[in-house]
């Protein structure tokens, strides 16, 4: 978990990981006027299209022609002491190229604030013109999504309800709680990466192969505020193995080009792997199999993949890695993901990655490669995950140097079956960084990042559907072309539950396959269940299992057939 995470800021992507904050300053509603062309993609990333006019609805005569301007506006009906300011933002766009057979069609609305307002924002159906220079406010259609706190930087609306396929569709938006405007980034600003845009995801049929498509990579936004990042796992004693060790078992592998077919870098032919983080603790004896063994029995399977964090130290569950732990849960059908963190938990000390490349810790990395070779099956491996929240270890050059020469002792010490994951924060503040921490396509097997829905925890108060929270980092990735063609992985993830809808968590989880299906790249998911750096209370908890209601929604996710692969732990 990290400390800005995926959460609500973005820069205007396809769909960044966004955070959404309340802008205020004199409000009314916004027209804002979309013309849609989509490529029809199976099993789409989802698709971002800008707007082709926009426009403020109002009755106020001194706004001149708001469908140049390069800003909209919302305000309610009294709006700055005029009883009859009101202001209406309404978006129009055509849709025409949605294949006839696609399903599970999710299209949502964008808009750019400047700054952070207490107010409510809605988007309904519009009947107004998003053409017109100054349209008169009418009686909104049916409500489509509302917004509780508008957030600086782009804010989303869920207006699948209306943009159910091919049509030409308007949407307004209507403010209420501050009687002030509120100002948006129309068509016509000047900045094209803040326009209003539609982002159109759905599936169709047969998935095909994912395609990457290269383009250069887009500047990065503004810093967002900090959010809850990731604790150091806590020291635990050496654990001596009780049993000796034997051949862990393979996942079965079905005939090429069939569902259950699995690469020698385990990417799965169909689905995602189903995966999950439990920390063990003094309570339970440091008990490693107990804690994934628990939840397992909570939602009723098995997981594909077990994650672990592991230091620098070489001795006990911490260092002395894989342990005897995961050795039987190897032995049991589970894949394993090791990410090494270049520290030693117990002492409470970090390394420079100078010290790793240095070949100060050369014992250490033979050591633990030759262990992994021994466990003689396919295993997940990563180095210091988020390492752009690392500053103290050394520079993004010093990474990247340091992980390549990890990665060559491994080769020289013959651990060919470590599985090389690239886990980064997925920060839309770090997108400039991105390029020169990646190792490059030789060195590294999957590309991974860490998206939360923190809602409260972080300071924030936007819910992000499961969508928006893994959406942001993945059309990056597509746009930047970094590890291009390669699988990605949730290496970690998670949601908070919402005070005022006790029930959102539950449905959280419960839309999360079809979040993975519309982001077809994405091949393994893996829950972070700890609370990490945030602190549990009555409004905040990232832990999947913290009410019976959030354990049903998370066990019916892992029963959809796409996270239920013919191999490993989920059989």
């Amino acid at each position: 978990m990290s400390r800005h995470g995926l959460h609500r800021v973005t820069r205007h992507r396809p769909d960044p990981r966004r955070k959404a904050i309340a802008v205020g300053v004199v409000g009314g509603s916004v027209v804002a006027g979309i013309v849609v062309t989509m490529m029809p993609l199976l099993a789409s990333d989802d698709l971002s299209i800008r707007a082709a006019a926009d426009t403020t609805a109002t009755m106020v005569t001194q706004d001149g022609d708001n469908a140049a301007k390069p800003t909209l506006a919302t305000c309610p009906a009294r709006c700055d002491g005029n009883p009859r300011g009101g202001r209406e933002a309404v978006i129009e766009f055509t849709v025409t190229t949605v294949p006839a057979a696609a399903v599970n069609v999710r299209a949502t609305l964008r808009v750019h604030a400047w700054q952070q307002f207490a107010a409510t924002v809605t988007a309904h159906a519009s009947p107004l013109s998003a053409r017109e220079a100054r349209p008169a406010p009418k009686a909104a259609g049916a409500a489509l999504d509302t917004l509780t706190g508008v957030s600086k930087g782009f804010n989303e609306w869920d207006v699948s309800r209306l943009v159910t396929g091919n049509g030409t569709w308007t949407v307004s938006l209507a403010q209420a709680g501050l009687d002030t405007r509120i100002y948006w980034a129309s068509a016509e600003n000047r900045d094209s990466e803040l326009r209003p845009r539609l982002v159109i995801s759905y599936d169709i049929g047969t998935r095909p192969s994912p395609v990457t498509t290269t383009r250069p990579a887009p500047p990065p936004s503004a810093s967002p505020s900090a959010s809850p990042t990731t604790a150091a796992p806590k020291p635990s004693p050496t654990i001596a193995p009780t049993r000796t060790p034997t051949a862990s078992a393979s996942p079965t592998v079905a005939p090429p080009g069939t569902c259950g077919a699995v690469s020698d870098k385990l990417v799965p032919s169909c689905g995602a792997w189903w995966g999950m983080y439990s920390p063990s603790g003094a309570g339970s004896g440091w008990n490693h199999g107990k804690a994934v063994a628990d939840v397992e029995a909570q939602v009723g399977r098995k997981f594909d993949i077990v994650h672990r964090y592991h230091d620098f130290s070489n001795v006990g569950s911490n260092g002395a890695f894989p342990d005897a732990y995961e050795q039987q849960q190897m032995r049991e059908g589970r894949l394993m993901f090791f990410a090494w963190e270049s520290r030693d938990f117990s002492a409470g000390t970090t390394l420079t990655w100078a010290d790793v490349y240095s070949g100060r810790h050369d014992a250490t990395i033979d050591a633990v490669a030759g262990r992994i070779r021994d466990a003689k099956v396919p295993v997940f491996l990563g180095f210091d995950h988020e390492p752009e929240d690392e500053p103290a270890k050394g520079s993004d050059a010093d990474f990247v140097r340091a992980w390549r020469y990890v990665y060559e002792r491994f080769a020289k010490a013959g651990a060919d079956n470590a599985v090389w994951v690239w886990t980064m924060m997925g920060w839309s503040g770090h997108y400039s960084r991105y390029a020169g921490l990646y190792p490059g396509d030789r060195y590294v097997d999957w590309v991974a990042y860490d998206p939360y829905n923190f809602h409260v925890c972080n300071g924030s108060t936007v819910w992000k559907s499961p969508s928006t929270t893994v959406g942001g980092f993945y059309r990056w990735l597509d746009e930047s072309g970094i590890g291009a063609g390669k699988p990605r992985m949730l290496a970690e993830f998670g949601t908070n539950f919402n005070s005022a809808d006790r029930g959102a968590k539950q449905r959280w989880f419960q839309e999360f396959p079809a979040a993975l299906k519309a982001h077809p790249k994405i091949k393994a998911a893996i829950y972070f269940n700890s609370s990490g750096m945030t602190t549990r209370s009555t409004t905040c908890d990232m832990t999947m299992n913290h009410d019976a209601a959030a354990v049903a929604g998370f066990a019916e996710a892992g029963r959809d057939p796409y996270l239920r692969q013919p191999t490993g732990g989920s059989r």
